[in-house]
């Protein structure tokens, strides 16, 4: 379904779409400290969702340290669907192309949205990476995000948690 990818050099993120203003820039630089620290402990791969939010936030961070760190650091998006961004606003849609055009490699799970779509993404992310960085607040049973940090925690990944600032589990 993809590239081939060590699962042991691969960190996937998974986080809230709404974020406000003050949440924004605490994740900026949290994302951003949390990467240079993997790097330094050999992730090379960091898997983002594409989606609006969190996703875009940390795509947009990988990129610009992948740019200004001169480090051999991949971002690779796991997209759900090949229409993902037919809802958006033109605004998000332009940051979502630029953010494709300079992904190091794109991955669709799915060719339309289905109900289960966004679920068989996070699935990909978490099954090709041993440690996933989250923005979970509040564990909500409807929650993709919950959904996602649950099923990396039972595959035994190393969960990283921005909201706690920066907890860790296993």
């Amino acid at each position: 379904m993809g590239p081939e990818l060590c699962r042991d050099k691969c960190c996937c993120f998974t986080g809230h779409r709404r974020i406000s203003p003050q949440e924004n820039e605490q994740l900026r630089g949290a994302v951003g400290e949390t990467v240079l620290r993997l790097c330094e402990e050999g992730y090379d791969t960091f898997i983002a969702g594409g989606a609006i939010g969190f996703d875009t936030l940390v795509a947009q961070e990988v990129l610009k340290l992948r740019e200004s760190h001169s480090r051999d650091i991949r971002l690779l998006l796991a997209l759900p669907c090949l229409d993902q961004d037919r809802l958006w606003s033109d605004i998000q849609r332009r940051q979502y192309d630029e953010i494709r055009k300079r992904a190091d490699i794109v991955v669709y799970t799915g060719k339309m949205y289905t109900k289960g779509c966004m679920l068989a993404r996070d699935r990909y992310m978490v099954d090709n990476s041993s440690c996933c960085v989250c923005f979970l607040r509040e564990p909500g049973p409807r929650s993709g995000t919950a959904y996602t940090v649950r099923y990396a925690e039972s595959r035994r990944l190393r969960v990283i948690n921005l909201a706690k600032g920066g907890q860790q589990t296993l």
